[in-house]
């Protein structure tokens, strides 16, 4: 893929996700000022966590990453790609239909491994209940994610990135009727969850359909093909286990301090938007582009698909790291300071993210450099930095609670966020010319980091001009607005002036993408 067309796919699935991510903000908002941080809203957030957990382990951290380059190459040779997309699709349903069951009826064990400190009060009744009538979203979900996999395949980037935007919009509605009608928050977020589920499916099952997949549930048959899918897919099913047991851990230790576990979910879906946008998108695009490079022998033009997403991912990521460090009290006073909520809740919430925003890097070129490993179908080396990652995390949360309490869950995770990417970095030296970024990669890096020090300069100062029309409620939006593309000016200016992009290359782009 030319890096033309590699930067079209950035931006398509980017753009779709920062769609999905505003209304997800939007959503957020809302529940913060029906909710706030009290014990319904800790208890649906560990309820939602859970299916959310498995979904990361079973589908879009593991299965799809042992399934997406092995479908890719099928597709490159002409090898039945559809017997392939019919077996996975079947061995999928069948484990997780089991696995739903289980849960649900398991679902005391599972809140009390998510939080402990729950147990004793209304929380943990709450988190069960809740969390039997969302957990079937996990099946749902991961078939998503598989049907998602074949359709950015096919390119199809569009079809697969709006169906997170049905789950906000769901999400929305559901709270204003209930809001309307008088009807249990709670519950209505709760019953939500298994609907948007069924939604995303049938949207997904439908465009992979007209792609020619019509897939069904039925008895899988192990074959050669699913048997190789299953030995690869392993180690990344263990992998995203050791990173759900790391959220664990954080939500262990948020668990023991009244709303804090609201106060991680709150900072999390705010750095969530650059991870998301920027992080996902990259790894969407990447993984099946280095596999079918790689099928064809173009070590250059995996070189090239490397480095323009390692550049695009730092280019827009960074400034977005310095800004959640410098001016988090400021968005999450804007976003989240209204009805429920507390000043001592922006206090919080704006430590864990200003925590967060100094991992973010670590956390999108992981999905940079994972495609790598996972093209080449290596899963077990990310396995293993994945312990080591863990162990970190563990150590970090737990030994430093004592000492400065729930934050100590976002600074293990952004400790070991780095530990990760340090082994992934170390791990692919040796793995040829597509793992190694090229020369201007390298000649604009320094570039991109000296406009992030001139942008964070900019926006501390002028945080501090706008402080009293930021704490005006009539005026806040208006002054957050400002704040934040003054930011955007300043560091687009800046990196123009260092030559980090060209006006012709930028002109370019923009031919492409209107063809």
């Amino acid at each position: 893929m030319k890096a033309g067309r590699l930067v079209r796919g950035f931006l398509t699935v980017g753009l779709w996700t920062l769609g999905s991510r505003v209304l997800g903000f939007v959503r957020d908002m809302m529940m913060a000022a029906y909710l706030g941080t009290g014990p319904v809203a800790e208890a649906f957030m560990v309820a939602f966590s859970l299916p959310n957990m498995f979904r990361r382990f079973f589908a879009e951290g593991a299965f799809n990453m042992a399934f997406v380059p092995m479908f890719a190459k099928r597709v490159e040779a002409g090898e039945d790609p559809h017997g392939l997309a019919r077996d996975a699709f079947k061995g999928l349903f069948g484990v997780l239909f089991l696995f739903t069951i289980l849960g649900t009826m398991a679902m005391p064990w599972l809140v009390w491994a998510m939080a402990a400190g729950f147990v004793g009060d209304a929380r943990f009744d709450m988190a069960v209940d809740f969390g039997r009538i969302t957990f079937v979203y996990i099946l749902f979900v991961s078939l998503v994610a598989l049907l998602s996999g074949i359709l950015n395949t096919f390119g199809k980037f569009t079809e697969a990135s709006i169906v997170p935007i049905l789950m906000n919009v769901m999400f929305i509605l559901a709270m204003l009727a209930a809001n309307q009608a008088g009807w249990d928050m709670g519950t209505t977020l709760a019953w939500t969850v298994p609907a948007t589920g069924v939604v995303q499916f049938a949207f997904a099952w439908g465009a992979a359909h007209k792609l020619g997949y019509t897939l069904l549930p039925g008895r899988p048959r192990m074959t050669p093909e699913l048997k190789r899918l299953l030995i690869i897919a392993g180690p990344a099913v263990l992998a995203g286990g050791v990173v759900q047991i790391n959220l664990l851990v954080g939500r262990q230790v948020a668990s023991f301090t009244e709303g804090a576990v609201a106060w991680l979910s709150y900072a999390d879906r705010l750095y969530q938007l650059p991870l998301g946008v920027v992080g996902i998108a990259i790894g969407t695009v990447l993984l099946p582009t280095l596999s079918r490079h790689l099928r064809a022998g173009e070590e250059a033009e995996g070189r090239e698909s490397f480095s323009r997403g390692a550049e695009f991912a730092l280019f827009l990521t960074l400034p977005s790291a310095v800004a959640l460090v410098v001016i988090a009290p400021q968005l999450i006073s804007v976003l989240y300071d209204r009805g429920a909520w507390r000043a001592e809740d922006t206090v919080a919430t704006a430590l864990v993210l200003a925590i967060y925003g100094v991992g973010l890097p670590a956390f999108v070129l992981q999905k940079v450099l994972q495609p790598v490993f996972y093209a080449r179908e290596d899963t077990r080396r990310p396995f293993y930095y994945a312990l080591v990652s863990m162990m970190v995390n563990a150590g970090a949360a737990i030994g430093l609670m004592p000492l400065i309490g729930f934050s100590a869950a976002a600074l293990g995770t952004t400790i070991s966020g780095w530990v990760m990417l340090a082994q992934l970095w170390w791990g692919a030296r040796n793995m040829g010319l597509s793992a190694r970024p090229d020369a201007r990669f390298w000649k604009r890096l320094w570039r991109i980091a000296i406009a992030c020090a001139v942008m964070g300069v900019q926006l501390r100062y002028t945080a501090d001009w706008l402080a009293p029309t930021l704490a005006d409620r009539g005026a806040r939006w208006g002054a957050l607005g400002l704040l934040c593309g003054s930011g955007i000016v300043v560091y687009f200016l800046t990196a123009f002036a260092l030559g980090v992009f060209g006006l012709a290359e930028f002109k370019a782009n923009l031919r492409r993408r209107r063809k």
